[in-house]
C-alpha cells in the first residue's frame, strides 16, 4: 500500500486492480490479464490506448516547446490553434474559449464567468445558479456545490448557499416518476416545479440552468421524451441562461459532436474536457458566446486585468494534442462510427432488459446503464450499494471493466473506436458478470418474492 491518499475510493478498499499498460480497447493488468475497457478510463479515452499519432505529436511538442503560460499577453501557436478550433465547432455564436486542465476547473471558471458578465452588465444580483439533483460537475468547491450527488458533499462543509447553488428535480424518469405518469407528463412536471423554484427565488436573482445533455455519474440518466422543450421554455421566459456541460457528452459520445447538438439544448456557456484530448494530457475549456463575451472583456479592460487564470491553461503539449485528436475525429469520420456503434450498442444491450436483476437498460449513442432491482415490477432498488459493487467485480473477473454507479447502475461508456465484435464481447461479458451476480443475491437471499 502506498502513501497515496485516492480519489473517489474507500480509503480500506485500495489498490485492488493495478493496470499497467492499455491498447485500443484493451488495458492489462499487473498480472498480464486483459480487460475490455468498458468505460474508456472515466469516460474519456475515446481513442482508445496507445495511439501512436498522440503520442509523436506530444513528443514532438515537447522538443518544440515544454512549456509557456497565457498571462499578460503572452501566448503561443499551439493555444491559439486550439482555441480558434473549438471556437468554430460548437453550437454557438462567436464563443470564446478559456483553457485549463479539468472538467472541474472549467465549470468553476464558468461559475466566475457568469458573476463578472452579470456584474459588468450592472445585474450582480443575479448570481444564483439552478442544478439538478443526481447531476455530476466536478469537485472542486464550486463544481461539487453544483454536483447533486450526496458523497461529494458529506462532511465537505461546501459553500452551496453562500455560492447561490438552487436544486430541482433530476431527468431520472425510471426512478422519479409517478405511477402511470407519461414521460412528457414527467417532463412538464419537472418545468413547473422549476417554475415555482424560480417564481419563489425571484427571476431577477438567478443567472443560469446548469445540465449535462445525459447525466453521466449520476447514473446516466437520458432525458424522457420533450424534457428540454419544457425546461427551454421555462429558461428563455424568464431570461434564465443554459449552461451546458459537456465533459461526457461531448466529442462523439452521444453519436454526434455535442449534446447541445444532438438534443437542441442552445447554451449559451459550455464546459469541455475528457474526450476533448481522448485522456492522453489533462485538458479543458470554458466557453461563452459572444454575447456574454463582449461586457466581460469591456470591464476587463477597465480593470486593467481579467483577474483569472491557471498556470496550465493553455498548456502547450496539451493543446497539440487536443487539436491531433480533433483532426483524427475529423478524418477518420469518428463521430459517424460512434452513432452507428452506438446504435449497435444500444440494440444489443436491450435483450438484457429480460435478466431478472435488469430494471431498466437507458442509454444514447455510446454510453449506456444498467439498473439493478431487487423486484422488477415495483422497481424497489437493492439497499445501498453492495449488489453493484458485486457487479462491477463480477464483470471485471469475465474481463470487462464497468463501473457501478448509485443506486445499483451498472454504467457502460466504451471508447468510440470500438468495433461491432467488440461490442459483442462487451455485452457477452457483462451478461456472464449479471448471471454471477444474480447467483450472489439468491444466495444472499436479497430478492424480493
Amino acid at each position: 500500500m502506498t502513501q497515496m491518499i485516492y480519489p473517489t475510493t474507500d480509503p480500506a478498499f485500495t489498490e485492488q486492480l493495478v493496470i499497467e499498460r492499455g491498447e485500443g480497447v484493451y488495458v492489462y493488468d499487473d498480472t498480464g490479464k486483459q480487460y475490455l475497457e468498458g468505460l474508456s478510463g472515466l469516460w474519456c479515452t475515446s481513442l482508445g490506448y496507445g495511439n501512436e499519432e498522440l503520442v509523436e505529436t506530444a513528443a514532438a511538442q515537447m522538443r518544440k516547446l515544454t512549456y509557456s503560460h497565457l498571462f499578460g499577453g503572452k501566448t503561443h501557436p499551439a493555444a491559439m490553434q486550439l482555441a480558434d478550433e473549438l471556437a468554430a465547432m460548437v453550437p454557438m455564436a462567436d464563443a470564446r474559449v478559456f483553457l485549463g486542465s479539468s472538467g472541474s476547473d472549467a465549470n468553476d471558471t464558468l461559475v466566475k464567468l457568469l458573476r463578472y458578465y452579470f456584474s459588468a452588465i450592472g445585474q450582480p444580483g443575479r448570481y444564483k445558479i439552478i442544478a439538478r439533483d443526481r447531476a455530476y460537475h466536478g469537485v472542486t468547491v464550486a463544481a461539487a456545490s453544483l454536483t447533486g450527488l450526496p458523497a461529494n458533499h458529506a462532511h465537505f462543509g461546501l459553500p452551496a448557499e453562500a455560492l447561490g447553488v438552487l436544486r430541482t428535480g433530476s431527468a431520472h424518469f425510471y426512478r422519479d416518476g409517478l405511477p402511470g405518469e407519461s414521460e412528457e407528463a414527467f417532463s412538464r412536471r419537472r418545468a413547473d416545479e422549476l417554475e415555482a423554484l424560480i417564481q419563489a427565488q425571484g427571476a431577477d436573482s438567478i443567472a443560469a440552468f446548469i445540465a449535462e445533455p445525459v447525466s453521466g455519474a449520476g447514473g446516466v440518466i437520458v432525458p424522457p421524451a420533450g424534457y428540454y422543450n419544457e425546461i427551454r421554455a421555462v429558461l428563455d421566459r424568464h431570461g434564465i441562461l443554459f449552461w451546458d456541460d459537456e465533459v461526457i457528452c461531448g466529442f462523439g459520445r452521444l453519436g454526434s459532436d455535442f449534446g447541445a447538438t444532438a438534443l437542441d439544448l442552445q447554451p449559451s456557456m459550455m464546459a469541455l474536457a475528457k474526450g476533448l484530448s481522448s485522456a492522453y494530457m489533462p485538458i479543458s475549456a470554458a466557453l461563452i458566446d459572444g454575447q456574454m463575451y463582449e461586457p466581460v472583456a469591456q470591464l476587463g479592460a477597465e480593470m486593467g486585468v481579467f483577474g483569472h487564470g491557471y498556470t496550465y491553461s493553455g498548456h502547450p503539449v496539451a493543446c497539440a494534442v487536443a487539436s491531433k485528436v480533433l483532426e483524427i475525429y475529423r478524418r477518420d469520420d469518428i463521430f459517424a462510427h460512434a452513432a452507428a456503434m452506438g446504435r449497435y450498442l444500444q440494440d444489443s444491450l436491450q435483450p438484457l432488459c429480460e435478466h431478472p436483476l435488469v430494471g431498466e437498460v437507458r442509454g444514447m449513442g455510446m454510453i449506456a446503464a444498467l439498473e439493478l432491482v431487487a423486484c422488477k415490477e415495483t422497481r424497489r432498488p437493492f439497499a445501498g450499494n453492495s449488489v453493484g459493487a458485486f457487479c462491477q467485480r463480477a464483470c471485471q473477473d469475465a474481463g470487462l471493466i464497468v463501473r457501478a454507479l448509485g443506486g445499483n447502475s451498472i454504467a457502460l461508456c466504451p471508447p468510440l473506436i470500438i468495433t461491432r465484435p467488440q461490442v459483442d464481447e462487451l455485452v457477452d461479458k457483462l451478461a456472464a458478470g449479471l448471471d454471477q451476480t444474480l447467483a450472489h443475491v439468491k444466495r444472499e437471499n436479497l430478492l424480493s418474492d
